[in-house]
């Protein structure tokens, strides 16, 4: 059974609530459900982590690296254009991890469109809403 991490950064904890027009109505447990019921099916084990604090998401990473996971899936949020230490720790550890982004930042404002950490994952899943992570899960489970 591959073991699976959810991290998700700033403002995540605010889903459901946080500008519905862009992000929808699901909250974090939503997701997190819909994602244990995709893992189940897979053969995976899921941990989930959220925070707001930059230094928190690099521990926790580490953390998932020496533990000997088998993949993270990260939603940086707003850390994505802005955070050269969060991208050097997703490729730092060699695990692999897949990017996702509820909206499509490449749509978005013009500082949104770049992402700094997404060279440090082996792939990038935006604008699909939710049901991103679970393509995230699907790719993490051909690794």
């Amino acid at each position: 059974m591959k073991k699976i991490a959810v991290l998700n950064g700033p403002n995540l904890d605010r889903l459901g609530t946080r500008e519905p027009e862009i992000y929808g109505r699901a909250t974090l447990r939503d997701l997190e459900r819909m994602l244990r019921a995709e893992a189940r099916q897979a053969g995976a084990s899921l941990t989930f982590y959220q925070s707001n604090h930059e230094g928190a998401l690099i521990d926790k990473l580490w953390e998932l690296a020496d533990r000997k996971f088998d993949g993270v899936i990260i939603n940086p949020a707003g850390l994505s254009h802005t955070s050269i230490a969060l991208r050097d720790a997703i490729a730092g550890t060699g695990l692999p991890a897949v990017e996702v982004h509820i909206s499509d930042i490449r749509r978005r404002e013009p500082f949104r469109r770049r992402s700094m950490t997404a060279g440090a994952c082996v792939a990038t899943i935006s604008g699909r809403g939710l049901p991103g992570y679970v393509l995230a899960l699907r790719r993490l489970m051909k690794t």
